[in-house]
């Protein structure tokens, strides 16, 4: 099930442009978040999720702050959450989370970025059922057999223990992620190199280099599009 997801969170973050714009998706996620609940992450699961997610991209304690005073105050910015499913060559799939206040205009340019990179949307369901929605927790400073005996020790069922990149990388599924995270908390464990729920695909494909070029710079526009939160897809990409 390895993914190597800490490389893959660098990667993400790895351009300052990049950097700033995740920051960006990171203050609207915790808002609407918050906004579906309270603005404590004690008492709504959904932020918590969010917040911790956030830890591990670095994003900024004023970036945070501004989101949630933003809901507690008087705003009422309503945001929709939308989820689009494509294809790409070869059997490769794609799905996009997107948190949009202007719906049009972000099916309009999802559906773009698709058409005009070889690829081509799907109706709803059409991918969806090809992947697995996990929660992936990474941690260093315990070994895998160490991980997996303070799991026990707390009842927690997961999917999978394994090393990835000098980090141990726990898949499960996401109603664990809380579970997970406080079992390794309760044992000494400050910090953590991934806190994510995703969507792992159930296989994986591989393009010549010429489609997994131009499959590549698709995924990068879905991602640089300034409603996109998440972009998932089932290609092994050569490095």
């Amino acid at each position: 099930m390895g993914r190597k997801w800490n490389n893959i969170k660098e990667k993400k973050a790895s351009k300052d442009a990049n950097t700033s714009r995740i920051y960006a998706k990171f203050g609207v996620e915790i808002y609407v978040a918050a906004k579906k609940g309270e603005p404590d992450p004690e008492a709504n699961r959904a932020l918590k999720v969010v917040l911790e997610r956030a830890k591990t991209y670095n994003v900024p304690k004023a970036i945070i702050d501004r989101a949630l005073e933003k809901a507690k105050g008087s705003s009422e910015e309503t945001y929709s959450e939308l989820r689009y499913e494509g294809f790409g060559p070869n059997g490769s799939m794609v799905i996009v989370d997107a948190l949009t206040n202007n719906v049009n205009r972000t099916a309009a340019a999802v559906r773009a970025v698709f058409n005009k990179n070889g690829g081509n949307m799907g109706v709803n369901g059409s991918v969806a059922y090809m992947f697995d929605a996990t929660a992936v927790i990474g941690l260093t400073g315990k070994t895998v057999d160490e991980a997996i005996e303070i799991l026990i020790e707390a009842d927690v069922d997961v999917r999978d223990v394994v090393e990835e990149e000098d980090a141990v990388i726990v898949y499960a599924d996401p109603e664990q992620f809380h579970a997970i995270q406080e079992a390794f908390k309760n044992a000494g464990v400050t910090e953590f190199t991934v806190a994510e729920l995703t969507m792992i695909p159930q296989t994986y494909v591989t393009l010549e280099e010429d489609s997994q070029a131009q499959f590549e710079k698709m995924i990068d526009l879905l991602e640089d599009s300034e409603d996109v939160q998440q972009v998932y897809h089932n290609v092994e990409l050569e490095d």
